[in-house]
């Protein structure tokens, strides 16, 4: 917010005016003065809250003024209602507040009783019989204060009380009424916890505790303080500080600690160093922040995004048996709302690489994020914000992301700069399909044959020739298929077609023919054939061409015979990561084109031409000498 808009209102010769002229003159007033002022704007200073430009308006009280009051209220951010006496003290209950209310505001007001020199030195007792009953009654009342601006008592601290209201609000974090911090602050200052807990050990530690004093206010507090404040915790929670450290009730006590003492302004500056908004949300520029993939590119995981998923799957796995069991997994998405909701489409954990148990492995939990991040990268961004990542250049949370290089060109040799490929396993109708994705995420095989209605997805990794590693997907698409081939920015994503069928049944390889003819625009992937169950019988295809000669006719490479019970099929796993890494030699080759000399030509001419002239110089150099 840049500006805060302050409009004074009250009744009459309550002295607003004077605090306005106390304010901006810096010093007390004594004389009289006009009895509304022109709107004033005053610049920020040193310890203006936000550093805030403030704009105050000066209104008046009386009937025909009414219409110009009603604008000014409803273009304010906060109201400071100024009383001075018995009667207009009355005139809060009886007609200030309830106005507001009529004319449907929701700012925070600011309830200031002026002309203190008058009253005496009672103070605490016009808190308790004036104050907190007001307070009480209307919860739009932030806070109160006594003013004098003939004393120059208080004036500037009303105006900073104002000033906070807007940029610190004090509704949002604390219930008055309950005296308790409410849900959602509570539950945001959990989340705080656990983030700064980085050895989730439940206890923030001295260390820990330092390097959230940097974060959220670039500097340490003073071990005296610390101490001090942990007895205070101590005093209402025994159990809350120990010699690991606060807990996390510990922490939100030291936080209700402030909001009771009307030092809300702190829980604000922690609440906002952790990008939270004044409705207690994360901010949407945090979670969703911008973030371009450009046509051909795809997203991947960079070192440091990589480095960040190891260290949180490490630090959560307590037992140590390499697996994320679900308690560990609650425990680590704990300051997010679950597991992202893709993840229930792929079926996780089914979806990639667990141990014995069933419990994610740290193999598989890379292949998951690495596929999150290929399919939705902005889900890996905001999940990323929830779970803490701190990028050291303070580049925000996509420096654990980067782009690839666009893919236009697949026929062009080479490979392509991508570490993550997506691979469309098709086929015949139980042709092995999800026995293929089986043994890729090293699943035992099943005879029981399960047919495929939804999308199923399977992750790994794969160790390419020359030891480099790649993050393989494939994607069985079920009943889908036809709607899938059809969507054009579907087939975009796709690095590579894995052609299936059973070498074992003879109406098997028909369907790979009859899906080429449908879907001609499949031409423009590259492909590998693919005959499983090879353990069988081999049999004779019902078709116009065996499966060799039909490929031998597209000029590419013979189908290959594998079976999933057979320790090899590893290899042809590798071949699709590489196919699609050097897809050129995935496409039917071209056919060899008469050899080009025409560079020869030109080359032998302009030699013999050389030739010649150095000839023809010399005789004329001979005959020269001769004369």
């Amino acid at each position: 917010m840049a500006t805060v808009r302050i409009c004074v209102c009250g009744d009459e010769g309550t002295g607003k005016s004077s605090l306005i002229t106390s304010l901006v003159k810096d010093e007390p007033v004594t004389t009289k003065i006009q009895s509304v002022l022109p709107q004033i704007t005053v610049p920020p200073r040193i310890d203006t809250p936000e550093n805030v430009t403030t704009t105050v308006v000066d209104t008046s009280a009386l009937p025909q003024e009414r219409h110009t009051l009603r604008k000014e209220i409803r273009k304010s951010n906060v109201i400071l209602l100024v009383y001075s006496d018995h009667y207009s003290y009355e005139r809060v209950a009886l007609f200030w507040m309830p106005y507001f209310r009529s004319l449907g505001v929701n700012v925070p007001v600011v309830l200031c009783a002026n002309k203190s020199d008058l009253a005496g030195d009672n103070t605490a007792q016009v808190i308790e019989e004036e104050m907190l009953p007001l307070m009480a009654e209307f919860k739009e009342i932030d806070s109160c204060i006594r003013t004098s601006a003939k004393n120059f008592h208080n004036t500037i601290e009303v105006f900073y009380l104002c000033q906070k209201a807007v940029t610190h609000p004090i509704a949002p974090l604390f219930d008055s009424k309950e005296s308790n911090l409410k849900p959602a602050a509570v539950a945001a200052l959990q989340r705080i916890f656990y983030l700064c807990d980085k050895d989730q050990d439940g206890y923030l530690s001295n260390l820990e505790f330092d390097n959230f004093q940097r974060k959220c206010f670039d500097k340490l507090l003073p071990e005296k303080d610390l101490n001090s404040n942990k007895q205070a915790i101590q005093k209402i929670s025994a159990e809350s500080v120990t010699d690991k450290g606060i807990n996390a009730r510990g922490f939100v006590l030291w936080n209700k600690m402030y909001a009771e003492g009307g030092r809300h302004e702190i829980i604000w500056t922690i609440l906002r160093a952790f990008h939270y908004t004044d409705s207690l949300s994360l901010k949407d520029s945090f979670l969703n922040p911008k973030f371009e993939v450009p046509p051909y590119s795809s997203a991947e995981l960079s070192p440091a995004g990589y480095r960040f998923f190891v260290d949180l799957f490490l630090l959560f796995d307590k037992d140590n048996d390499g697996g994320l069991n679900d308690q560990e997994l609650a425990a680590l998405f704990a300051p997010a709302p679950g597991l992202p909701a893709s993840w229930a489409d792929y079926s996780f954990p089914s979806s990639t690489c667990r141990n014995e148990a069933g419990h994610i492995t740290l193999q598989g939990w890379l292949a998951q994020w690495s596929m999150t991040t290929f399919v939705e990268p902005k889900t890996t961004l905001e999940y990323l914000a929830y779970l803490g990542f701190e990028s050291p250049e303070k580049g925000g949370t996509t420096a654990a992301l980067k782009v690839t290089r666009p893919r236009r060109r697949r026929r062009r040799p080479g490979r392509v700069d991508r570490n993550v490929v997506s691979c469309y396993v098709l086929g015949a109708s139980q042709s092995g399909k999800s026995s293929l994705l089986d043994a890729f995420l090293n699943r035992p095989f099943s005879q029981t044959y399960h047919p495929t209605i939804k999308p199923r997805t399977a992750v790994n990794n794969v160790e390419l020739q020359g030891g480099k590693q790649c993050y393989l997907i494939l994607e069985e698409l079920g009943e889908l298929e036809p709607a899938i081939l059809e969507n054009q920015a579907k087939l975009d994503t796709c690095d590579i077609l894995c052609y299936t069928y059973d070498s074992s049944d003879p109406g098997s390889f028909s369907h790979i023919v009859e899906l080429r003819k449908k879907h001609p625009q499949l031409d423009e992937l590259p492909a590998v054939y693919v005959a499983l169950k090879a353990d069988r019988d081999k049999t004779t295809q019902r078709s116009e061409q065996q499966p060799d000669e039909y490929t031998n006719e597209l000029r590419m490479a013979p189908p290959l015979h594998v079976s999933v019970t057979w320790s090899s099929i590893s290899e042809l796993f590798v071949q699709i990561a590489e196919s699609a890494t050097y897809p050129s030699t995935a496409f039917p080759k071209q056919e060899e084109e008469p050899v080009d000399r025409t560079n020869l030509y030109i080359a032998i001419g302009a030699t013999i031409c050389a030739a010649a002239a150095f000839v023809i110089i010399w005789r004329r150099t001979t005959s020269s000498s001769s004369a």
